[in-house]
């Protein structure tokens, strides 16, 4: 494929399906991209097998871990003799970031906000400490279960108005945003259900819209039949929207 190839970086939290056919269409050429790296906040997540097998780059952020370690110093439940307390990053403004964010939603009460904002601080600090030396153009989610604040994506959106994380949604956004948009089209009773790739902002699936695909629900269609059919499209979709990304044209 003529061209510079791109540099991008992936993130997972479970088996990988969608990282499977990135890999696949970097190695066949439909993708003018290498992938540098793959990330995961669970360790033992069955896609890093995927990156490993395919000589990819790859670590693991504890969320859980982290998440646990950070509740624990905020309570004062963490050990005497336990010398490490929670250091929030370098640059962090919690008055800046919680205005920005459009995650939570502000009647859910100030403490509650600030808890989550300094937790995923701390643990997304230690991601952009494995990224950064990558120097990448593209931050592909693929499958990663965790909700980004603020704090992460300025420091990978560097330039004004330039997107560089994009993420798959199992549903059409606007429509059934959250973490279960198939389930959520299925019991709602819709007739047609399909994928999005957008970009990410500050709220949840409130990005951009890069690309989508739809499927017909028949009336004997279960649940997994639904996830099967859309899951073919997101094998598909995903990586025609990154080759766009590669070439400008979005």
């Amino acid at each position: 494929m003529v061209g510079k190839k791109i540099k991008i970086g992936t993130l997972i939290s479970g088996g990988g399906t969608n990282l499977q056919a990135i890999i696949d269409s970097c190695t066949d050429g439909r993708i003018n991209a290498q992938i540098m790296f793959t990330g995961s906040d669970v360790p033992g997540a069955k896609g890093l097998e995927r990156a490993q097998k395919a000589g990819i780059d790859t670590f693991v952020v504890d969320y859980s871990k982290i998440i646990r370690h950070v509740k624990d110093d905020l309570t004062g439940s963490v050990g005497k003799n336990n010398m490490s307390s929670v250091i929030l990053p370098k640059g962090f403004n919690l008055e800046e970031i919680r205005a920005k964010q459009n995650l939570i939603n502000k009647d859910k009460g100030s403490e509650r906000i600030d808890f989550f904002l300094k937790s995923r601080a701390v643990a997304e600090q230690k991601l952009l400490d494995h990224i950064s030396p990558y120097e990448i153009d593209l931050l592909v989610l693929a499958g990663f279960m965790r909700t980004l604040t603020p704090y992460f994506i300025d420091r990978i959106n560097t330039v004004p108005g330039k997107f560089r994380i994009m993420n798959i949604h199992p549903a059409l956004l606007p429509s059934f945003p959250g973490t279960d948009g198939y389930g959520d089209t299925f019991r709602y009773g819709c007739k047609v259900g399909g994928c999005t790739v957008h970009y990410i902002d500050y709220g949840e699936d409130t990005g951009p819209i890069i690309g989508q695909r739809a499927f017909q629900i028949e009336d004997g269609d279960t649940l997994e039949v639904v996830k099967q059919k859309g899951l073919a499209l997101e094998w598909q979709l995903y990586p025609e929207c990154i080759q766009k990304f590669a070439q400008g044209l979005v």
